[in-house]
């Protein structure tokens, strides 16, 4: 008796012309590989690494929340090492108390510029100054800024002025100002004006670009016509961001004022610090810049509680 027949199907021929024909490839790649000078090195096998050890406290670690606690600490020695240091300078004697006065006489000469009421009268001056500067600035840079930000043709005949112009040193303007507007409070406000307005306006139109393209597309085809989404999706999704830029930039226009402040003015902090350096009286410099960092400060808390209360959906 003969053995069984053994039949190949078409499906196991298939398999094996295929196999056949991979082999003949890797010959002929083998073959190309050695006409051009040999075979490929081989690769070293990457270094092993010890994986990365979690930090003993969250302090030290990358983006981990801290307690509540570990910040109101920290946030309390980021005033009191500085102050500490200051208090340490003067009652050594390592620096003349004509150029680092110590915080008691400083603390008494801001008392007694404010029992005359003259450090008063030119913290509001002064405000009102930085007030109306940078609020014509914000008022002029956010329209401008969610203009640019929204439209390219906007972005495309704006951003090349205004970049070139915030180069531009607002105390080179002092002159020009003067003569312009002589020298009264619109050349003051003009050089806090000229300052941040053109800072502001491109910040905020950063933030505006910022907004994820899905949310308008989805918008468009839900029906919502384009002055719905620039009032309704691009102008809330970007005022939280909008507001960090006006943060910033107010910090800027308390710089900008004393500058502008030396432009023949009878009042005012930046007047009063360069009448004060004019007699030597460093105590009352000191207690000047003191009130202008608290000014600054409630000013900066007041913006960051309305970004918080207007801007509850951002991170």
């Amino acid at each position: 008796m003969t053995g069984p027949t053994q039949r190949t199907t078409p499906a196991s021929a298939a398999d094996e012309r295929a196999a056949e024909a991979l082999e003949a490839e890797q010959r002929l790649a083998e073959q190309q590989e050695s006409a051009r000078g040999g075979a490929r090195p081989d690769w070293s096998p990457l270094p092993r690494r010890a994986g990365l050890k979690p930090s003993a406290s969250p302090l030290f670690s990358l983006r981990t929340p801290i307690s509540a606690s570990a910040r109101w600490t920290l946030a309390v020695l980021s005033f009191a090492v500085p102050f500490l240091a200051w208090v340490a300078l003067s009652v050594s004697g390592a620096v003349d108390s004509t150029f680092l006065p110590s915080p008691a006489a400083v603390l008494k000469a801001g008392a007694d510029m404010a029992s005359t009421g003259e450090l008063f009268d030119d913290l509001w001056t002064t405000t009102q100054r930085v007030l109306e500067g940078f609020g014509l600035a914000v008022l002029v840079s956010v329209p401008l800024g969610i203009l640019m930000g929204t439209f390219t043709a906007g972005q495309a005949f704006f951003e090349p002025l205004i970049g070139l112009l915030r180069y531009l040193p607002a105390s080179a303007f002092i002159p020009l100002l003067i003569i312009w507007l002589g020298l009264g409070e619109p050349s003051k406000i003009a050089i806090l004006f000229i300052g941040t307005v053109f800072f502001n306006t491109l910040m905020t139109a950063d933030v505006v670009r910022a907004v994820p393209s899905s949310l308008i597309d989805v918008s468009y085809t839900l029906g919502a016509r384009r002055g719905e989404v620039l009032r309704k999706i691009v102008v809330p999704h970007s005022l939280p961001g909008m507001l960090d830029a006006i943060r910033v930039n107010a910090a800027a226009a308390w710089n900008f004022v004393v500058v502008a402040e030396l432009i023949n003015s009878s009042a005012g902090l930046g007047y009063r610090i360069v009448r004060a350096q004019r007699f030597l009286q460093t105590d009352k410099i000191f207690a000047v810049l003191v009130v202008i960092g608290l000014a600054g400060l409630a000013i900066d808390v007041l913006l960051r509680l309305l970004r918080t209360r207007v801007g509850k959906w951002a991170a």
